[in-house]
């Protein structure tokens, strides 16, 4: 069994409850060692006084804050003792509805545990409430030196504790991104189209359908270095949608879309490092039918055979390069 990696009292009103803290992710990233090029010395980080170059023990550290003109030194056990019986209480404040806490405040999960016999009961009860209710409980706590603002909520019979970013930490998105389109708005039949393409394309949630398919080729690449074969590099990013075509892009989308042969395999990489890839059957469609009079089809039609084919930059061709690109079967 994992061991906890906090634990103190969950309180709320008058009653208090022991719990212990859980990771609930895991991260299923591929770890690489540093090594210095055409060797296999590891590159390790040390802890070097810049000044003498000499490595320090880190019972020597200590944390400095530097004022501008002079470090103030604060020893880890300080700030242990600055925050007395907190590191060890979870005290709700009060309790609010789900959806008023919006996604972005989110930041990791941790399962909540109820430590020793007889507060099962305790437990439980506060997990139904909240259930029921659909409301999670909002406190603060210290774990590591760090506090943190927490959402406690029920999920699937037991508790979870969510960390949330502080009101300051969340940054305004027109303070930091450019070019933000502001008062530029889509025309009624693009929203349209727009809506028809997101009801197209609706599914329902289910997470076992996704994995880490990056992941998957780095190990791929790492088995097939091993064999001495090479892995088929990925495709390049699709072309941007220019507002000109826009229309026409979104039209052919929803065709596709709603198209039963429009869902071909995505190329898939073997443990052995061997790629195979399974071509869309539109475009061998169109590669098999060349003599087709394509001069004879609007831009519309065209450009809807281009994105089947996945012709490269036709976003930016007009009618006649379309009729060309298809008619060469260029991709």
């Amino acid at each position: 069994m994992a061991r906890p990696v906090w634990a103190g009292n969950l309180s709320f009103g008058l009653v208090s409850l022991p719990v212990g803290l859980y990771t609930a992710t895991d991260s299923h990233t591929i770890h690489f060692h540093q090594l210095q090029r055409g060797t296999s010395d590891r590159i390790r980080n040390r802890r070097v006084n810049e000044r003498t170059g000499k490595e320090v023990e880190l019972s020597d550290i200590v944390k400095g804050y530097d004022t501008g003109d002079e470090y103030v030194l604060v020893e880890p056990k300080e700030l242990d003792e600055i925050a007395p019986g907190r590191s060890q209480s979870l005290e709700i404040a009060g309790f609010v509805d789900l959806d008023e806490v919006e996604p972005i405040f989110f930041d990791r999960t941790y399962y909540l545990g109820p430590r020793g016999k007889g507060y099962e009961k305790v437990y439980s009860l506060l997990e139904q409430a909240l259930s029921k209710t659909g409301k999670a409980g909002i406190a603060t706590f210290v774990m590591r030196q760090h506090e943190y603002l927490v959402a406690v909520k029920a999920e699937d019979g037991l508790l979870t504790l969510h960390t949330l970013h502080w009101a300051d930490e969340i940054r305004n998105p027109r303070d930091e991104i450019d070019g933000l389109p502001g008062r530029t708005k889509g025309t009624a039949k693009e929203v349209q189209m727009a809506e028809q393409l997101i009801e197209a394309l609706a599914m329902k949630w289910d997470p076992e359908q996704f994995h880490d398919t990056f992941q998957e080729k780095v190990a791929a690449l790492i088995e097939a270095k091993k064999a001495g074969e090479t892995v088929e590099k990925a495709e390049p990013a699709a072309e941007p949608t220019g507002a000109v075509d826009l229309m026409e892009a979104l039209r052919a989308s929803v065709e596709r879309a709603r198209s039963p042969k429009s869902t071909g395999s995505k190329a898939t990489t073997s443990i052995t490092g061997k790629a195979t890839a399974k071509k869309p059957s539109a475009k061998k469609r169109i590669r098999s039918t060349p003599k087709e009079d394509l001069s004879s089809l609007s831009k519309a039609d065209l450009y809807k055979k281009a994105a089947a084919a996945n012709v490269q930059g036709r976003s930016h061709m007009n009618r006649n390069d379309l009729v060309k690109a298809l008619s060469s079967g260029r991709a």
